[in-house]
């Protein structure tokens, strides 16, 4: 496009002289302001309630907001509970209810207080930014409380709003919606570096909670690309997280969350395993069931019948790709049932349990009849889930295998490295390639096999790249030398369950190969660029760090999860970059409501790990860069306007 069609283009949305040289003055005002704050989470693993409270409390930062304007005013409770009321507003509005003497008075003193919160938090953004983040219908009266000056002769204004507010029958969803207009200043963009799925019970939740959010983008972690594999109607992908979600008790999520019909898996398993206690497949119950209870008896059928099923799949998919490089885990022809024991890379172990009615020796691979069944309904059924298809799309269009933004690279787990700390060529159907390069052809065939597959067919089926992708151990979303799932399940040795990272977690201890990771996709790590991943927990109380790299990279993986808290010690970390610094925020567990309504919050810990040379504005940002092409080129008409070589338009009257 040529420069005069581009100027002409631009005239139709800014017809004159005044109306370019308006918008220039608008981008200029918004370059000068200081970035927002980026917050970057990992391994949420559908611990909803957990990550809604990170979220909520913008990690610690608005009880630091509280104390800042009232630590000399308010006592210890007063602050806590004002910060309560913003995690969690209507429980906080319940509570009080039952204890204050005047609500309606409670209410005003409060609107007060949550004002000046919210004044603090939207320092950063331009008036029209604001509005754009309060909430419908109430963006009036919240726009004229946070601008209401404290002049004589606006007093009885700024009373007034407040006071009809409580009158009129408004004041509780009117505190709500300001405690989430605060939460949603807090946090301006929001990076969700992989893993949103297994374990935890709600993904979905955590799923729902993101489609609304105002920004936010996704760095697909091992645990989701299976999700997406499954999604796209792969056999493998869908038994793995069918098994895993089996294994955690999380019914609520799979049948009534996502709609995933389980009726045939059910009477297949109660069927098969009828006189089967199937003792090592009980479930990890992390939380109840309220829709859907089943029978943890039968859940433990389910499991084995699943898994039996997803070894089979999976066996099929590595003689079909031995390219791959997964012949080790075969392992269902490695066993011996009259010895009781399997072969694991030329070892023979006792396994636990010899009951495997579904396999024949002859041909341990192949699926049962009634096998075949069970995956045409789970597959019917996840191909037909309008909620996780929609979440799945919506993890495409705002999400990535790495993302470099603001200076700093995101990716979930590692790129692959040999064992001299070079990057490790990895062939991906007959294409070898290697670090950025190879990550942006994984990008392009993910998309590809869910969106396309028929583009690359001679590949293998949809989705089966995410299969492996989910357990390769040349895989930079897995990256240990291998998964060992069978040997959790059927061999009682824990030695045999160990999966040993590879040898990037090994190098990213030093400087040296995070400056070249860094180089090697753009970044330059002496103008302070960083490296953050998740993946792999950080168990601080066996004394590990989450810095690595002489404070080049950040794993902030410290288990957000219930299910790693015990290896952690902790409950997660938040990295928070703002305009002045970047900072680790440590947390504790989370502590659910109690039954009066009453909750226990805690405070995490925030370590600043760099200090910026001077303010980042906007200008200074991804973002503003964009702002400035489109400010030189507004410039340009204006120049245009003046010199003749475009004309202005005419404003129709309206």
């Amino acid at each position: 496009m040529t420069d005069s069609k581009y100027l002409e283009l631009l005239a139709d949305r800014f017809p004159n002289t005044l109306a370019a040289a308006a918008e220039v003055i608008n981008l200029n005002a918004v370059l000068s302001l200081p970035k927002g704050t980026e917050y970057f989470l990992s391994d949420l693993h559908g611990e909803y309630e957990a990550f809604v409270h990170m979220i909520r409390s913008a990690s610690g930062t608005i009880k630091d907001k509280i104390d800042e304007h009232y630590g000399g005013l308010l006592s210890d409770e007063d602050r806590n509970d004002l910060a309560a009321l913003i995690y969690n507003p209507e429980a906080e509005i319940e509570r009080r209810k039952k204890t204050e003497e005047d609500f309606d008075r409670w209410c005003v003193m409060v609107i007060y207080r949550l004002v000046t919160v919210c004044k603090s938090v939207s320092t950063k953004y331009t008036r029209h930014r604001v509005r754009e983040r309060l909430p419908r219908y109430l963006e009036y009266s919240m726009d004229e409380l946070l601008h209401a000056d404290d002049e004589e002769n606006r007093t009885n204004y700024y009373e007034q709003i407040i006071n009809t507010i409580v009158s009129e029958g408004v004041a509780e969803k009117f505190i709500c919606e300001m405690s989430d207009s605060i939460s949603r200043l807090a946090v301006d963009q929001l990076h969700i570096i992989g893993d949103i799925f297994d374990r935890g019970a709600h993904p979905d939740y955590i799923m729902d909670y993101l489609l609304d959010f105002h920004d936010v983008d996704f760095q697909w972690g091992n645990h989701d690309v299976v999700w997406m594999g499954a999604a796209a109607g792969n056999w493998a992908c869908i038994a793995n997280i069918i098994r895993m979600n089996i294994s955690y008790n999380n019914m609520d999520m799979l049948e009534v969350g996502y709609g995933i019909n389980l009726r045939r898996l059910t009477t297949f398993a109660s069927t098969t395993y009828a006189d089967d206690e199937c003792k090592k497949f009980w479930p990890h119950v992390l939380e109840k069931n309220l829709f859907d209870p089943i029978d943890d008896a039968l859940e433990a059928k389910m499991h084995k019948a699943i898994a039996i099923i997803q070894f089979k799949l999976e066996g099929q998919i590595i003689k079909k790709h031995p390219e791959f490089d997964l012949d080790h885990r075969l392992l269902l022809d490695k066993m011996n049932l009259e010895e009781g024991t399997v072969e694991i890379e030329g070892v023979k172990w006792p396994l636990n349990d010899t009951n495997f009615p579904t396999i024949d020796p002859a041909n341990p691979y192949a699926l049962t009849e009634e096998e075949i069944e069970v995956m045409n309904s789970l597959e019917a059924s996840i191909l037909h889930s309008e909620k996780l298809q929609k979440h799945i799309r919506y993890m495409f269009s705002h999400g990535a295998l790495y993302m470099c933004v603001n200076g700093n690279l995101l990716f979930h787990g590692c790129l692959p490295m040999t064992e001299d700390g070079e990057f490790q060529e990895v062939d991906i159907y007959g294409k070898k390639l290697k670090g950025k390069a190879l990550m942006d052809h994984l990008d392009e065939m993910i998309r590809a096999s869910y969106f396309n597959p028929e583009s690359i067919v001679e590949y293998g089926e949809p989705g089966e790249l995410m299969w492996y992708l989910w357990l390769s151990k040349d895989s930079p979303l897995f990256g240990k030398a291998k998964m060992t799932t069978f040997e959790r399940l059927f061999v009682d040795d824990k030695s045999t369950h160990k999966e040993h990272t590879r040898p990037y977690y090994k190098f990213i201890k030093d400087r040296e190969p995070c400056e070249r990771i860094l180089k090697e996709f753009g970044l330059n790590p002496d103008k302070g660029s960083k490296i953050l991943n998740g993946h792999v927990p950080v168990k601080i109380k066996d004394g590990e760090s989450p810095i690595k790299g002489d404070g080049l990279l950040y794993v902030i993986d410290g288990g957000i999860s219930k299910a790693y808290q015990k290896q952690t010690g902790i409950a997660g970390y938040t990295f928070i970059f703002n305009s002045r610094f970047m900072a680790l925020s440590e947390h504790k567990p989370y502590s659910p409501l109690q039954p009066d309504g009453s909750q226990e919050f805690h405070n995490p810990i925030i370590k600043t790990v760099y200090s910026l040379p001077k303010r980042m504005l906007i200008a200074d940002t991804d973002f503003g860069l964009r702002l400035q092409e489109q400010r030189d080129g507004v410039k340009a008409l204006v120049e245009a306007y003046k010199n003749g070589t475009v004309k202005e338009r005419a404003v129709p009257r309206i």
